[in-house]
């Protein structure tokens, strides 16, 4: 049964009181536009996070590392695409008009997939890296998210990108211990990784943040930043690699990791769709998309020429 409340502030205290959103519910449009925006770039990034993983699929080293990159490419074009139809309920915009906006530049995905992948050790970092701040993001979002099904879709997206993250994490070992070539392929590619991978939490949380005061978020920017920071500066230091700008420094008193001032100009950048490899990344969706429309075209002639089943009462007659 579909729920409607008389005022903002009814709906809020029903949020602060753990209620769930559903998408038959009458909820204020200003909760819907800004959830489903949300959504919307979730689902833009997990695609665009798909076609960066499909790139590699043949320069993989081995066909172990071709079949997973093959696997993790499947994973994040699935939870797009599952991620687009629970956008699409919300009833703002249908799947096929997002992914207009997204392959014309008008809508954004994390800043993470406007860079360039030059050597494996990219992807490597980007296994251990960034699919770790995606899943601290991710996990951070459903420990309290007020939109039922959003919450009920990122059960199953943390639960392969926490394999994801296993797997990078498998894969930096091997690195780190291997020759030094290997050692200093991955430090190359950390000091290219370290920021965007700490900017990928976002600047720092407004003090009104919509998505914190209902409930889609569940902790400030800064504050997964920082954990993120916390937990990965040591294991980094620990595998042999020097940590790049802007670098945490230790203090020796409290065990804590204090970062410094973090340029936050690439990412505005990127936000613009005008990161170092912007470009490139939204032409290779757009040609993506483009070349695959034959298949689309002939899955709905298939559906149309598909006759009605008949009821078992006529088979009977």
């Amino acid at each position: 049964m579909a729920r409607s409340w008389s005022s903002m502030d009814e709906f809020e205290a029903f949020l602060d009181a753990g209620g769930m959103v559903e998408p038959n519910d009458d909820m204020p449009d200003a909760y819907r536009q800004e959830v489903f925006r949300f959504i919307e770039f979730h689902a833009n990034s997990e695609y665009m996070g798909g076609l960066c993983e499909r790139d590699w699929i043949p320069r993989a080293p081995g066909v172990d590392r071709k079949l997973g990159q093959m696997a993790k490419t499947q994973d994040e074009i699935g939870h797009a695409h599952l991620l687009y139809m629970v956008a699409a309920d919300m009833g703002v915009k249908t799947r096929a008009q997002m992914l207009d906006d997204l392959f014309s530049g008008r809508t954004r995905f994390h800043n993470v997939f406007h860079y360039p992948t030059p050597t494996w050790a990219d992807q490597v970092a980007i296994a251990f890296l960034v699919d770790a701040a995606a899943l601290a993001s991710q996990q951070a979002v459903f420990k309290n998210c007020s939109y039922g099904p959003y919450k009920r879709m990122l059960r199953r997206v943390i639960a392969e990108e926490g394999f994801h993250m296993r797997q990078g994490e498998e894969m930096l070992l091997r690195l780190a211990t291997g020759t030094p070539m290997q050692h200093e392929l991955f430090q190359a590619a950390l000091d290219r990784w370290w920021m965007p991978a700490l900017q990928l939490f976002g600047p720092p949380a407004k003090d009104n943040d919509l998505l914190l005061r209902w409930h889609i978020k569940s902790e400030r920017n800064e504050d997964l930043r920082d954990r993120y920071v916390q937990k990965f500066a040591p294991l980094l230091v620990g595998y042999g690699f020097s940590l790049p700008d802007p670098t945490p420094v230790l203090d020796p008193d409290t065990g804590r990791w204090e970062m410094p001032d973090i340029d936050w100009r690439p990412l505005f950048a990127t936000m613009k769709n005008e990161g170092p490899d912007s470009a490139r990344r939204v032409g290779t969706a757009r040609g993506a998309w483009e070349d695959t429309a034959w298949v689309r075209a002939a899955l709905d002639r298939a559906a149309g020429s598909v006759e009605p089943a008949a009821s078992a009462g006529t088979e009977a007659a």
